[in-house]
């Protein structure tokens, strides 16, 4: 089975510029850990980078009632802007980060 993330890359594309657009605080932990570097690379190696989060996990789709999990992947109202550290935490899981499991490591450097 495909991602469904990513079946409408174009879409996936314009919800990725429509959510870096607003430079607004990581949806998971409301900007306890800083602002979203949002010109970082999307990996381990950058906790603060930008993802997008599922609010209602596709994971979990039926549960939310959606018909498919590309319709969970595709909703805009259950897109957020996140670090790619508090996502890796969240998981599969819904709702806010109450406490931090264990803090990124950051490293200054040229990326």
């Amino acid at each position: 089975m495909s991602n469904p993330r990513y079946a409408n890359g174009a879409l996936r594309r314009k919800y990725r510029a429509r959510l870096k657009a607003t430079g607004a605080p990581c949806g998971i932990c409301k900007g306890r850990l800083g602002p979203i570097h949002y010109d970082e690379p999307s990996d381990a190696a950058h906790p603060l980078s930008f993802v997008i989060d599922e609010i209602k996990p596709v994971s979990k789709w039926q549960q939310f009632g959606y018909d498919s999990p590309r319709a969970a992947a595709e909703d805009w109202n259950n897109l957020q802007a996140a670090h790619y550290f508090c996502n890796a935490q969240k998981s599969n899981k819904t709702g806010e980060m109450k406490k931090i499991i264990k803090a990124p490591v950051i490293r200054d450097g040229d990326w």
